[in-house]
């Protein structure tokens, strides 16, 4: 009886936890489309005539089709084309520096033995806790001192060193075993060759992950480009996107056209790089 018991329950109990995942997969569901339902809209929008773009019931299926003739006028009769390359300029160099930087102090703070490291390593965290907008007006005052000012040397430098990744990086780099530095180290290896040789590749997912992180804070910036720059011939995207659609204030098709360009370039570094991403939290979650 005991055992006739025990199997009973067993069917129940998968089919308990089945109408859970069941369940769970349909809510998930739900909710991914919910929040992709606005970035279906602004697709749908750019593609029609503007007299069709407040129908009732919302067509998002164009029935009138004028998508070649919305992104031509957005990237014809607009300085788009500039915009976008003064972005990808400022993005690459930003995300490049960025991640070498933070890599390097990481790898610093978590293999490198030197007086007062933690102390250090409490401070650089301590300015990480410091408001970004309290400390505006000193960065805008010191970059127009050093003629870094309306330039995007200065709007590179705003995002080439970043606390957080640091302090994301080096988690990492701590979980790297002493052993490997021991052996390079025997074997005549420095710090240099260390970091770039042994441990950097060890962590390239959580590098890759960071990266991709960086390009999109930095490539949706809005912020930094609206106080650093002046000269329209040096606006990235979003001031380009802000410009166009007060230009063009009434038309959703082209405005909607030019926020589809703007996002374009993020939509192609996730998919390329997803699969790091995956790898570095996974790599985190065995860590922890």
């Amino acid at each position: 009886m005991r055992f006739a018991r025990k199997g009973a329950e067993a069917p129940v109990r998968y089919n308990s936890e089945l109408a859970k995942k069941i369940l769970l997969t349909l809510i998930m569901t739900v909710m991914g489309i919910l929040f992709m339902t606005p970035f279906f809209w602004m697709i749908s929008t750019s593609m029609k005539p503007e007299a069709d773009v407040f129908k009732y019931p919302i067509e998002w299926i164009p029935k009138n089709w004028n998508a070649i003739e919305n992104y031509k006028e957005v990237w014809t009769t607009t300085k788009f084309p500039l915009y976008y390359w003064n972005s990808i300029k400022v993005t690459l160099l930003t995300t490049f520096f960025s991640v070498l930087f933070a890599a390097m102090s990481a790898y610093a703070f978590a293999k490198v033995k030197f007086r007062g490291r933690d102390a250090v390593f409490i401070l650089v965290l301590a300015i990480y806790m410091v408001p970004q907008q309290a400390i505006l007006v000193p960065q805008f005052l010191l970059f127009r001192w050093m003629g870094l000012f309306d330039t995007h040397l200065g709007l590179v430098m705003l995002g080439a060193f970043s606390v957080l990744g640091t302090f994301m990086l080096r988690q990492f780099y701590m979980g790297i075993h002493d052993e490997f530095m021991e052996s390079a180290k025997i074997d005549g290896a420095g710090h240099i060759r260390i970091f770039l040789s042994i441990c950097t590749p060890l962590v390239r997912p959580a590098i890759a992950t960071y990266a991709i992180l960086r390009f999109i804070w930095t490539w949706n910036d809005y912020q930094g480009p609206l106080i650093f720059l002046k000269t329209k011939t040096l606006f990235t995207i979003q001031l380009g996107i802000r410009s166009f659609a007060t230009l063009n204030g009434e038309l959703y098709s082209l405005i909607m056209a030019g926020a589809v360009s703007a996002i374009l370039p993020l939509l192609i570094i996730f998919i390329i790089g997803q699969k790091q991403v995956i790898e570095g939290i996974a790599l985190g979650g065995v860590k922890g």
